[in-house]
């Protein structure tokens, strides 16, 4: 049976055009005219996939996607929306309503077919997780903004994932008063932790995780916060442990971005990970900060071997040596991310981490390399016949190493 798409645009012509390059390759195309009629349709007909004019009488396209979104029926089928408007602030807004692309008319017939089959592709419903054995927590934790926190933990979820294979790692978003996983994945906010704020936790499993969990195109799953501070105030210290613990026997690898403090949840959080990157930056407030950190950790009882301190240098010129860092800190830094301040920049604005876009250039392979080093012993050891493309450039690398020192 066809998949059914409703268009919905103001002008017949423009519906004409994507019906006929929608038809051309086998969908089913319903029509609306408008907002209101466009919630109608979408309700009593329930469509596979809806995309959206912006500039409609009555009700705009950004609206007519929220109140979707409302609706459980379509919290998580795919929205376009497919506009003349294709300013950067427009883009915005459609993501933010809940989108999960967004098109220039007019446009080519072969480019909106692949990215409606992308879309489909993505929307089809992900086999629920096998419990398997406790699976490996990483926190990423900094007390000073603007270390690469959030960059970072994107691309270590995403470089494990492309190690390990899709389904095995999920990314977590705790930032709770505005958190940017989702967007460092270029994945529209559908759903989020606000849909398990009020549920109680023993209602929620594996499967409940599997509805509320944003999926990426490359496998890796994610849990991202509400993107108001008030949507996400009803959940407690409770509920994330409980979260955390399904999550746990479900995933491989969590990986938490967390924010820049100590209140209940993240504490929580911290507690149940079993391990904790501490980011700095080559700067004396960084350095400040850092010391305070791991006074906390100190304080709290946690392992030295728990803390694994890394610095991202985030600017070119003039940051503290590394002799110094390490001296103050009475500590050694475990890994440096070079600066690479444009690669990084140019990533977040588009949603694509370098170790998923450039994983064979040297920041690419950096992080690929380093997301190695947080595997499970049981996975670096393990025996692979037919290694996938990034784990076969990271053992190629590896013994090029091994060479040079011998």
């Amino acid at each position: 049976m066809a998949q059914r798409i409703l268009v919905v645009d103001d002008s017949p012509m423009n519906i004409k055009a994507v019906a006929l390059a929608l038809e051309a390759v086998g969908y089913e195309v319903i029509e609306a005219r408008d907002g209101r009629e466009a919630l109608e349709r979408a309700g009593a007909l329930l469509p596979d996939m809806i995309i959206l004019d912006v500039e409609m009488p009555e009700i705009n396209g950004y609206e007519v996607c929220r109140r979707l979104r409302r609706m459980p029926a379509f919290a998580t089928r795919p929205i376009m929306m497919l506009t003349a408007n294709n300013a950067l602030h427009e883009r915005v807004q459609g993501l933010e309503a809940g989108a999960d692309d967004y098109m220039a008319k007019p446009f080519e017939a072969e480019e909106l077919q692949a990215r409606v089959k992308a879309l489909l592709r993505r929307a089809a419903p992900a086999p629920v997780a096998i419990a398997t054995a406790q699976g490996r927590m990483i926190a990423f934790f900094s007390l000073r903004g603007g270390i690469g926190t959030s960059s970072l933990a994107a691309n270590l979820a995403s470089g494990l994932n492309q190690l390990w294979g899709g389904g095995k790692v999920a990314l977590v978003d705790m930032v709770f008063t505005g958190g940017h996983s989702a967007l460092m994945m270029n994945l529209p906010l559908r759903t989020s932790w606000s849909d398990l704020a009020l549920k109680p936790a023993e209602e929620i499993d594996g499967e409940v995780l599997d509805q509320v969990m944003l999926s990426h195109a490359c496998g890796l799953r994610v849990l991202p916060a509400a993107p108001r501070p008030e949507e996400n105030e009803p959940i407690t210290a409770s509920k994330v442990v409980s979260v955390l613990n399904v999550l746990r026997a479900h995933y491989d690898y969590i990986v938490l971005d967390m924010p820049h403090n100590f209140n209940e949840t993240t504490l929580a959080a911290l507690d149940a990970a079993d391990q904790i990157v501490l980011l700095l930056g080559p700067e004396i407030g960084s350095v400040v900060a850092t010391t305070c950190a791991l006074d906390v950790f100190e304080q709290l009882g946690y392992p030295a071997d728990k803390i694994t301190l890394v610095l991202n240098a985030t600017f070119e010129r003039g940051g503290l040596p590394r002799k110094d860092i390490e001296s103050t800190l009475r500590r050694p830094l475990a890994a440096i991310i070079p600066y690479a301040g444009e690669l990084f920049t140019s990533a977040l604005n588009r949603g694509v981490p370098p170790v998923l876009e450039i994983p064979t250039k040297p920041l690419g392979a950096l992080l690929e390399d380093w997301s190695f080093s947080f595997s499970t012993e049981e996975d670096a050891k393990r025996p692979v016949e037919r290694p996938n493309p990034a784990l076969q450039r990271v053992i190629q690398r590896l013994q090029q190493r091994r060479k040079a020192r011998s």
